[in-house]
């Protein structure tokens, strides 16, 4: 049994927290800014999670735990980091599990970094109330093979979920990365994925991955063509009403994950001498149009 922390119990912080109470065995943690009556999680399998984890709104007032599973916004790092101090008191590793391919470069500033654990996360899921959450299909989280990774893996032993350790993260963050590029464009458009089976908006999803998979193979990552194609037929495969969740912060006038999942395509891509038009394009338009209305 582990004692574990969730920072953020938004879409992805909510279908951890449900896993871990599937199983029982572990003493979970929900860290919110503003008290949480209750959480659901609806199952892709049928049937509803009811997630009775103690839950704690000051960070002064934190447990120390095992475990600290960050589950926030990319751009929401100082504001996850406020946790850490009583969290790790003991020096709990943090398992990232944030969007984007910079997971240790944000932490590093308030974690050691033999204790951060950058966690890959693909799940379809959706946050339909603070306090309900709707998973369309299975998460799949992939951690570096390391002992930390093992011991990330060991923590869903028993789970519906597929975690697994990978022995090249570097190419599983950017393979995802690649399928978050391209959900700018609904974004963009505000209409849900149903819009990539447009032939036009096929042609412009498919550069905005293929200039990152240029940019990962600058990189490092191992990232084959065919991904482009790939990361499009996957977008008009999910149901036509399905919404990423930059989308749906779009719509909720949150802040969005923009430099995380395109602008460090446009930031690395200077640094490469590697072109990035469309996706220089997506960031100037989204950026412009979330200012006017703020």
């Amino acid at each position: 049994m582990a004692r574990v922390a969730i920072i953020g119990v938004g879409a992805i912080g909510g279908v951890i927290a449900s896993l871990l109470e599937q199983i029982g065995r572990h003493e979970v943690f929900l860290c919110v800014r503003r008290p949480l009556a209750g959480l659901t999680v609806e199952k892709p399998e049928g049937g509803t999670v009811s997630v009775r984890a103690a839950v704690v709104t000051d960070p002064a007032a934190a447990p120390t735990v095992d475990w600290i599973m960050v589950a926030t916004k990319a751009y929401d790092v100082p504001g996850a980091a406020k946790w850490l101090g009583m969290l790790r008191a003991q020096g709990a590793p943090v398992a990232v599990l944030q969007n984007g391919v910079e997971h240790r470069e944000r932490f590093a500033p308030y974690v050691p970094m033999e204790s951060i654990l950058p966690v890959v996360v693909d799940c379809p899921v959706e946050r339909q109330a603070p306090n309900r959450v709707r998973q369309r299909g299975v998460m799949h989280l992939k951690a570096p093979e390391s002992a930390l990774g093992r011991a990330f893996v060991e923590l869903f032993a028993g789970t519906p979920t597929d975690a697994v350790e990978v022995p090249d993260f570097l190419s599983a963050a950017w393979t995802k990365l690649c399928n978050n590029a391209a959900g700018v464009l609904p974004t963009l458009l505000l209409q849900p994925a149903g819009v990539f089976r447009d032939e036009a908006i096929g042609d412009v999803a498919r550069q905005i991955v293929r200039e990152c998979i240029a940019v990962g193979r600058a990189e490092g990552a191992r990232l084959g063509d065919e991904l482009a194609e790939t990361v499009l037929q996957a977008y008009r495969a999910a149901p036509s009403d399905s919404l990423n969740s930059m989308h749906a912060d779009r719509l909720a006038g949150r802040p969005l994950e923009l430099d995380a999942r395109n602008g460090v395509i446009v930031r690395l891509g200077q640094k490469h001498g590697i072109p990035t038009p469309s996706n220089r394009m997506a960031v100037a338009l989204l950026t412009a149009m979330v200012q006017k209305m703020s």
